[in-house]
């Protein structure tokens, strides 16, 4: 069994945010793979899947960003989940726009998502699927958090698709392979 969440916060006013592109990966991979439906429980909304050979739960936190772990830790106790088969989808502001990396365990390198769901899996040692969407710029005014509360800027909105559909391809390999042999593939550097 392997937990797939995807972080961001709910609503339509944070649907096409930086912040929210956790969850947008993972409902195209749902889609992707035909699982379903979508229902509420755990804090969030919930799909199955039945991939080749394993099967699989797709979570959505409903408890915004920063206690998604309210979400998490329940559903990878009912299912008996442990950490190292949770992958969770987030953005990362310290990879530029449009990198993908996989990893597993590490800190929470200040996002709090990331914190919640460690602290109530009890453990750093679940998968990261880390999104790119990169620092603001020198002229933006704000702070970090009205950066990522903002939707993409339209060159980056050009290219998201391409993003987007290839980390629906990555949480695919990773279903399919050993970890190592996922890494290898997946971190490889996009070319510019």
């Amino acid at each position: 069994m392997m937990l797939v969440v995807g972080l961001g916060n709910p609503g339509p006013r944070y649907a096409e945010t930086r912040h929210n592109v956790g969850f947008r990966v993972v409902e195209r991979w749902v889609d992707a793979q035909r699982g379903g439906p979508w229902r509420e429980k755990f804090f969030g909304r919930l799909a199955p899947l039945s991939l080749a050979g394993r099967s699989a739960v797709a979570l959505l936190p409903q408890t915004f960003m920063n206690e998604s772990g309210r979400s998490v830790q329940p559903a990878a106790a009912f299912y008996k989940v442990a950490p190292a088969d949770v992958l969770v989808v987030h953005d990362e502001l310290d990879l530029p726009f449009g990198e993908l990396r996989l990893k597993q365990g590490g800190g929470d390198a200040g996002h709090r998502g990331l914190r919640s769901v460690t602290r109530d899996l009890g453990s750093p040692d679940y998968l990261r699927l880390r999104l790119g969407i990169g620092r603001p710029p020198p002229d933006f005014r704000g702070d970090v958090a009205d950066f990522v509360l903002q939707a993409f800027a339209p060159h980056e909105q050009a290219a998201l698709e391409e993003v987007l559909a290839r980390s629906v391809e990555a949480i695919s390999l990773l279903s399919n392979r050993d970890v190592p042999a996922a890494m290898n593939a997946i971190n490889q550097r996009t070319p510019r």
